[in-house]
């Protein structure tokens, strides 16, 4: 009598995408990274020979990676046209809202104490100060999106954070629709340090009426952008 072991039956065929697999899903970490750090703006076409060459990986490996990456809504793939950075739309951005209201306001409500995560929260406050004294609005940005993803961290769930990883970058794009970086990002700061305040008194109650209401007021601003951008467009 022969056993067949079921874990490993008809693996063999597989054992080629492991290597591919695990390199696409680094390719796509990067991209996801760059997109998130405002390096590809929305509809932007992405050269797979570039890619290619700068990352010294395949056009296969690479083709996995942007498979990948438009499953996570980042990127879209036209017909004999090409891979995009994909241009989200007003539903995106209430969407994304929804999402980041349930996340990150559960991640603060239990807090009664100085949480461990907390020298990350800081770390990003500080990051945004600097960008702010150099006049850095983009890098301003990436420290505000550091903010959250430490913020949504504290929660202490590796799928919520891997989760949230695609909603920051995701995010990153619906910033490019503000026409004054500065004037959107620089407000945020002062609510970050009053948030990470709250945080490192052990308030977490306060810091999600503050959070709640800073997530509020952010998604009204991007909101009422995208309907005055379409309706410019709509007159042109």
């Amino acid at each position: 009598m022969v056993i067949v072991d079921s874990t490993s039956a008809g693996l063999e065929a597989d054992r080629g995408l492991i290597g591919r697999t695990s390199t696409a899903h680094r390719v796509a970490d990067v991209l996801r990274t760059r997109i998130a750090e405002g390096y590809f703006l929305p509809g932007v076409r992405l050269s797979e020979h570039d890619i290619v060459n700068a990352l010294g990986v395949s056009r296969n490996t690479l083709r996995e990676a942007f498979r990948l990456l438009t499953h996570e809504r980042l990127l879209s793939h036209e017909l004999n046209r090409g891979v995009f950075v994909r241009v989200l739309s007003l539903e995106d951005v209430v969407d994304i809202y929804r999402v980041r209201k349930v996340v990150e306001c559960a991640a603060v409500r239990p807090i009664t104490s100085r949480p461990p995560g907390i020298g990350r929260v800081a770390r990003a406050v500080a990051d945004g100060d600097q960008a702010a004294q150099r006049e850095r609005w983009q890098d301003l940005g990436t420290a505000n999106i550091h903010f959250h993803q430490a913020i949504a961290a504290l929660g202490g769930s590796e799928r919520m954070n891997e989760l949230m990883q695609g909603i920051f970058a995701e995010l990153r794009l619906v910033f490019h629709v503000m026409a004054d970086p500065r004037r959107f990002h620089e407000r945020y700061l002062v609510r970050n340090h009053e948030i990470l305040e709250l945080l490192e008194a052990g308030d977490g109650a306060a810091a999600e009426r503050s959070l709640a209401d800073y997530l509020d007021y952010a998604e009204k601003q991007l909101v009422d952008a995208y309907s005055e951008r379409k309706a410019s467009i709509a007159v042109e």
